[in-house]
């Protein structure tokens, strides 16, 4: 990346080991060697490889979302409403992953997403979106700690659901608040296991089952189906598969910490997408086909039981169905890890922002955020509520409000990326992006404009046949609070929309290391071609 007053084809090297004491001035800047930007947020250790980053966007987004949340959609929509939802909203994700993989790439911090909304829109949507990005990641920790209760209660131990929560969340703190290398380690490993259980739910379905037989496509035409509630059924589906396909955009918050981010966060962007889109669709299509809609525990106040446990106890033994559930247990964990790992990242950046307590963005010696750790994690014991009102209701509640919580992520980075290309083109700038947006302009209006009508009429089900006020707050509650907050701090410090030209686009924008030189040449080699091909296909 050039300095502005160098040639655009110059690299810049800058050490990121030269300070050692980072971790006690989170919000002073530094300066990069050999270049004039300044540096705010990119202070955490960069220790996460490509092959991490794509398996830990994976892992978080192919989690409960999927292995629970299919089952409340069939129950309530019906196959065809379930398969056209995860479809548009795939698309949706799509259009925002090129938008924020664009920017990401051009200023990798962790802060990613919320911080580039404060700098590129207005510093009261950036504080308000980080807010409530965090609080949504806490939010989702605490839902993935109360589906581990669900998936658990397949076994029908005397383990008080609660006991269970609490040694996981004693067990994803650790993991987060070690090294950042823990983390990935674990994530890759635990986003794995899911790869292999959706190739292997595949041969399944498909006839690789004790009766040696499809399972056929009659569910589509019985009782209600293939469009099941209507109206209010299709459009309900629509925040369960936000909640499903949320936790893609926050890969980009690992570009604080990932090596060489503006080679690996374009590629991660591109290859995982179109991963993840493609287990979510196959696995959705088989579904329907294979799980009547009607069947009994899809959905309900005290238990959710996943589709893929179910359609294994169709094609196999027991065993088979609790093998699948262990998998689908192993996929709630690392759903939770992610969700923990990105709300303290984003905590770190309010702190470094100064939305937040300097407190913290303290780091330990191996430069993570541990403080921001614990107060994430202090959220998440929410998920102890569910002893009081069943696990099925609160897993429902916080799934809305998660999925509500998503939408508004997907519309800002899209408004946030219009201003961001506008500035670009008005200070000349255009032609030092590592990676474009192919889809810009088209691709983030309509994103916006997907994404506002369907916050808009999902929670069609709270009006329809009859007023329910709990679910009518889990789907709206989020836009009071976020209209709030916004106006609130924009009121409070006068903060004002910065014109193209006034945009900093100087700051934080990652210049390439030593070691990204070294990996660079090293990707040039034989063995270094043959690692980009199996990292594509693992």
């Amino acid at each position: 990346m050039a300095s502005p007053h160098s040639d655009p084809e110059d690299v810049h090297v800058i050490n990121h080991e030269r300070d050692k004491d980072l971790e006690d001035s989170p919000s002073e800047p530094a300066y990069a060697i050999n270049d004039h930007r300044p540096i705010i947020a990119d202070k955490l250790a960069r220790k996460l490889t490509a092959r991490q980053v794509q398996m830990i966007a994976i892992g978080g987004t192919i989690g409960t979302g999927l292995f629970l949340g299919t089952g409340k959609s069939l129950a309530t929509g019906g196959p065809a409403s379930m398969l056209i939802a995860y479809l548009i909203v795939g698309g949706i994700v799509m259009l925002t992953m090129f938008a924020l993989g664009e920017m990401a790439a051009f200023v990798p911090i962790a802060g990613s997403f919320c911080t580039f909304a404060g700098r590129y829109v207005d510093d009261s949507l950036g504080f308000a979106l980080t807010w409530n990005y965090w609080f949504n990641d806490a939010v989702s920790t605490a839902a993935d700690l109360v589906a581990l209760q669900l998936v658990f209660a397949y076994w029908d131990t005397n383990l008080p659901g609660w006991g269970l929560s609490l040694i996981f969340w004693v067990l994803l703190i650790l993991a987060n608040i070690i090294t950042v290398k823990a983390y990935g380690e674990l994530e890759y490993w635990l986003s794995l296991l899911k790869v292999i259980f959706i190739i292997l739910g595949i041969a399944v379905n498909c006839g690789g089952n004790n009766q040696h037989k499809y399972l056929g496509a009659h569910n589509w035409y019985i009782g209600d189906a293939p469009f099941v509630g209507g109206i209010g059924g299709f459009a309900s589906v629509f925040v369960t598969a936000s909640f499903a396909y949320g936790g893609t955009e926050s890969i980009a918050i690992t570009a604080g910490e990932t090596k060489n981010p503006t080679k690996n966060l374009p590629r991660v962007v591109k290859n995982v997408f179109w991963r993840i889109l493609l287990f979510y669709i196959l696995s959705v299509l088989l579904i329907g086909l294979n799980v009547p809609y009607n069947t009994p525990g899809l959905s309900s106040k005290t238990s959710s039981t996943s589709p893929f446990t179910l359609v294994f106890q169709m094609a196999g033994a027991q065993a088979a169905g609790s093998f699948i559930n262990a998998v689908i247990l192993t996929s709630v964990i690392s759903a939770g890890n992610h969700a923990l790992f990105a709300g303290t990242r984003l905590l770190y950046a309010l702190s470094v922002d100064r939305h937040a307590p300097k407190v913290f963005g303290k780091l330990n010696r191996n430069r993570v955020p541990w403080i921001a750790v614990l107060a994430t994690s202090a959220i998440s014991g929410l998920c102890f509520g569910a002893s009081f009102i069943g696990a099925g209701q609160l897993w429902t509640w916080l799934q809305n409000l998660v999925g509500v919580s998503n939408q508004l992520a997907w519309i800002a980075i899209s408004v946030t990326s219009i201003r961001f290309r506008g500035a670009l083109a008005a200070q000349n700038k255009t032609h030092l992006l590592p990676f474009k947006n192919w889809t810009y302009p088209w691709g983030p209006w309509l994103s916006v404009i997907l994404n506002v009508v369907i916050v808009l009429v999902q929670g069609w089900n709270s009006f329809s046949p009859k007023f329910t006020g709990v679910d009518f707050v889990s789907y709206y509650i989020e836009l009071p609070v976020m209209a709030i907050m916004w106006l609130g701090w924009k009121a409070w410090k006068r903060t004002k929309v910065p014109t193209y030209e006034e945009m900093d686009l100087e700051t934080d924008v990652y210049v390439v290391s030593e070691e990204d030189l070294v990996e660079s040449e090293k990707e040039k080699s034989a063995r270094g071609r043959l690692e980009r091909v199996l990292r594509w296909i693992f």
